[in-house]
């Protein structure tokens, strides 16, 4: 009887949520940065994922939500931040938030290499939890000017099921927008979000993490 007991106790208890989200955030700090602006970009990222609506939107869906975080700027300049963590509290959420915002620039002096940061993504994506949306969520105020491109990051590294986002910086390079739109958004549902310069970075990066955390495929592009 008392075996029996504990069967149907277990059999009655919740599963663990899943993962319903695996997401990297990707942040520009190649020249075209400067100090100012990457402590913008790294106050920013944490202020948005420390917003209530953020919150609200990682806690309450159905699922689990995974967080890892890193910049780029060269070919091989890449620095990861914040190592795969699940956001499962408010105090997960605070931990990942500070972590953000005591950021420590790791480089100013590379060009822009987008190929080599999706590289690193998607690289960093195998070692994810296993989450049934895997996006990677790349800003940058810059065009690809070193090494290989999105293209051909998109065919030699392992980017089956990855959705990638776009949130472009406006100000530097007229280019930008068009370079990200055609050649960076990635996969189904992928979508770009705009930030009116660095100032404008928190807003633009809160918005997105919501469409991302709450899935919204408005204005998305189709399942491919």
């Amino acid at each position: 009887m008392r075996w029996a007991a504990i069967g149907a106790a277990l059999a009655a208890a919740p599963a663990e949520a899943a993962c319903r989200l695996a997401l990297v955030l990707a942040l520009d700090v190649s020249s075209s940065v400067d100090d100012r602006e990457y402590d913008l970009q790294s106050k920013g990222l944490a202020a948005a994922l420390d917003a209530p609506d953020i919150r609200h939107a990682i806690l309450e869906g159905q699922g689990e939500v995974a967080l890892a975080v890193y910049e780029w700027s060269g070919r091989f300049q890449h620095k990861l931040h914040l190592d795969w963590r699940y956001l499962r509290s408010h105090d997960d959420i605070t931990r990942a938030a500070a972590t953000l915002a005591a950021m420590e620039r790791s480089t100013s002096d590379y060009p822009t290499a987008l190929g080599s940061a999706l590289g690193y993504g998607a690289q960093l994506m195998t070692r994810a939890p296993d989450c049934a949306r895997r996006v990677i969520d790349v800003s940058g105020d810059g065009i690809n000017n070193q090494g290989f491109g999105p293209a051909l990051a998109y065919r030699h590294f392992p980017f089956r099921d990855i959705t990638v986002n776009g949130l472009v910086i406006l100000g530097h390079d007229e280019e930008v927008l068009r370079h990200y739109r055609d050649e960076v958004l990635f996969g189904p549902g992928a979508f770009l979000e705009t930030a009116d310069g660095f100032e404008d970075f928190e807003r633009a990066m809160a918005r997105k993490l919501f469409r991302e955390i709450s899935d919204i495929r408005i204005g998305a592009l189709p399942a491919q």
